[in-house]
């Protein structure tokens, strides 16, 4: 085993390392950029090394810095985490020619998979089963566009280097494959260096599952299982789960078995992940197996997709890398899987053989991301002025689990992805694991920029995810249940402002009676207004109070009495508080103007209105269109002088990693553009000025 290894990752990968290195007497090193010099996985190290500038390019792609952070600090290996350079084969061999070990896959695997056209012809070869597709050299966009033809829509463009979702597009028709293949090389020029495609046919309704496998160098592999990762937006996993639900002892011996013969075919080493595209499976246990139920062998050559009692499945490609969804595997075999890492890096042999490998229970794994859902997910920047998580108080030990590098306090920036934390639970069953999932996301609290926290709770709930309905369409299946909902409502939302208000005012109250903020009066009784301004549209409301200590609060043509008392708390304030038939326990912290306000319902926000702040401002100016967020503009549709139309796209930006549209707000005529592609633009510049009629 190691004494030292350097971590050439950040965020909660390197967290997680780190944990387990520290309980395996191994010692740590943290490279950090610019923008995380006080970031918490340099913290969870024992030492650290400051590698560069803080977007990726100018720190965590700078391999020839982490290998020399390796030797300064006497480090014996580097792992890579996930994403920057975890699958690159040129940083593999570099390690190797520093003498230093890599703590993945040799570079001759990497290769082999990483160029997804490559892969594929690799994998026909093995035998593994492979969707209709085009996977050649020619890149001419005029045998792309004939290809396509050939294999019948709705296909899928796919940048042949690239992962996470970029460089990916579906196309519908024929008339559209032109702008989608121009837009997916863009994305994956920038992103992997190479505009290098492939084209397969879209599968309808398809599964995604994947099966994690480990290898050593002493010739043996298994498979650790399966993974459900259907539920994504934009290509982008949302939700993971394992075992798959309707998953039968049969087609996971033969999915595994596949897995095990493609990670054999590239004499692979380490943690991998092979990705599978899978028809609708028609097995009914949705629970899992049974605990304690013993895996099959992987050892058996994999038998043809669509035999008896068994579904087509599809090889998409291979992750050389542990997987961000690692956790739900480790959570139903009770393994650590960075652990195993550790191990076979340094030589060892795998700890167990195929038959010795048990599933336990069900897991699932949400993945908490700043950005705003109900605006086509927009990634989002800004600082965790409130980061609570989830308590096991309520579970059994072990049974939630948060990963995360960030800390309350930090800030989520434009370089990095947008992932916050990775929240994971464990149950018996898959019933008990979606009911601990769904309170563990209740329990969460994240103020200061928004998150997909409260639209994980609306997937969690929806009818096609708890009955285990899934495919990839699963989000805009569930379109009208998953985006735009109102679980809090107006009432209580405004009951909770009025209370929280009322709460703040109590605690500065002084023994001098006429301090008291009670509303007494030896005559009538006193009438207080306060304005709101909830889900885009304003409000107000009166508070009564009367004489006998009652508040009566009336809001949208309705009253009631209001009731709350004021509960202890380690921020905000948190109230027992009933109105209108409902009683909750709900906490709310004030940001200016902004109350976020969180309970068993759901979490939202409600703007207080302070009417003296307000005076004299005027409406917004229409004729602007500002950047969404922080990031780079890519291209703009227009120039000056063009007539636009609302909706029409206007320009592109890059930010975490992604490509965002930007449309035209009216009707109109462009006057000017005020940046140039390439341009780095702050949350809120204007980009161009629009005449509108």
């Amino acid at each position: 085993m190691f004494t030292k290894i350097l971590i050439a990752n950040r965020g909660e990968i390197a967290c997680r390392v780190a944990a387990t290195a520290r309980r395996l007497g191994v010692r740590t090193v943290a490279v950090y950029s610019d923008a995380d010099a006080s970031a918490k996985h340099v913290a969870a190290c024992d030492e650290a090394v400051h590698i560069g500038g803080s977007a990726p390019r100018d720190s965590y792609l700078q391999w020839e810095r982490i290998i020399d952070a390796a030797r300064a600090t006497g480090a014996q290996a580097i792992h890579p985490g996930y994403g920057f350079l975890s699958e690159n084969d040129a940083f593999a061999n570099a390690c190797a020619s520093a003498g230093i070990a890599f703590i993945g896959p040799p570079a001759s695997a990497i290769l082999a998979m990483g160029l997804k056209a490559e892969s594929k012809q690799l994998m026909e070869k093995a035998g593994v089963p492979l969707v209709p597709g085009y996977h050649e050299a020619d890149q001419d966009p005029a045998m792309l566009q004939h290809e396509a033809n050939r294999i019948g829509y709705p296909v899928l463009i796919k940048a042949s280097a690239g992962g996470g979702g970029k460089g990916m597009r579906a196309v519908d028709k024929a008339e559209d494959f032109a702008d989608a293949l121009a837009s997916c090389q863009r994305e994956a020029r920038n992103s992997f260096g190479s505009d290098a495609v492939l084209i397969e046919k879209y599968v309808q309704r398809p599964r995604h599952i994947e099966i994690q496998v480990f290898g050593d160098t002493h010739g043996n592999c298994v498979y650790l299982f399966e993974r459900d990762c259907s539920v994504q937006r934009r290509h982008q996993k949302v939700l993971e789960e394992a075992p798959a639900p309707g998953m039968t002892p049969e087609f996971r011996q033969q999915m595994g078995a596949a897995a095990v013969a493609a990670a054999k075919a590239v004499n692979y080493v380490g943690a991998g992940t092979v990705e599978f595209i899978v028809e609708q499976l028609d097995g009914s246990d949705t629970a899992g197996p049974p605990q304690g139920g013993t895996a099959p062998s992987g050892g058996s050559a994999p038998r043809a997709a669509g035999s008896v009692g068994v579904p087509n499945f599809y090889f998409m490609e291979m992750n050389t890398r542990l997987q961000v969804e690692h956790p739900v595997t480790e959570a139903i075999t009770g393994l650590d899987l960075v652990e195993w890492q550790l191990r076979v890096a340094s030589g060892e042999p795998l700890p167990l053989k195929q038959e010795e490998l048990r599933i336990h229970g069900h897991a699932i794994e949400a993945r908490i991301c700043a950005e705003t859902p109900d605006n086509n997910f927009l990634p989002a920047t800004g600082t965790l002025e409130v980061y609570r998580k989830p308590s096991c108080t309520a579970f059994e030990r072990g049974v939630v689990r948060v990963d995360d590098g960030v800390r309350e306090g930090d800030t989520i920036s434009p370089f990095y992805d947008s992932m916050v934390a990775k929240l994971i639970v464990h149950g018996a069953t898959r019933q008990e694991a979606l009911s601990r999932l769904d309170a563990a996301l209740a329990e969460t609290r994240i103020v200061g920029l928004s998150t997909n926290v409260q639209f994980l709770r609306h997937v969690v709930n929806s009818p096609s995810f708890a009955q285990a309905n899934l495919d990839t369409a699963l989000i805009p299946r569930e379109a009208a249940v998953l985006f735009h909902q109102d679980k809090v409502g107006v009432a209580l939302a405004v009951a909770s402002a009025v209370a929280q208000t009322l709460v703040a005012e109590r605690a500065q109250e002084v023994a001098d009676p006429f301090s008291r903020r009670d509303g007494w009066r030896p005559h009538g009784l006193t009438v207080r207004g306060f304005d709101f301004e909830y889900l885009g549209e304003t409000l107000q409301a009166q508070l009564t109070y009367l004489h006998d200590g009652a508040l009566q609060l009336a809001v949208g043509g309705t009253s009631g009495v209001l009731r709350f008392e004021a509960l202890p708390t380690q921020g905000g304030a948190r109230m027992d508080l009933q109105f209108q038939g409902q009683r909750q326990t709900v906490q709310t912290w004030q940001q200016g103007e902004t109350v976020h306000i969180f309970c068993a319902l759901g979490a939202t926000q409600i703007i207080e209105i302070d009417a003296l702040a307000h005076a004299g401002v005027a409406a917004a100016d229409g004729g602007r269109l500002t950047a969404p967020m922080p990031g780079k503009v890519l291209s703009f549709a227009v120039k000056a002088g063009d007539v636009i139309t609302k909706g029409q796209a206007l320009a592109v930006m890059e930010a975490m990693k992604m490509e965002h549209t930007i449309a035209a707000p009216a009707d109109g005529t462009v006057a000017e553009l005020l940046y140039a592609p390439g341009d780095q633009v702050s949350e809120g510049a204007e980009l161009l000025r629009i005449t509108t009629a």
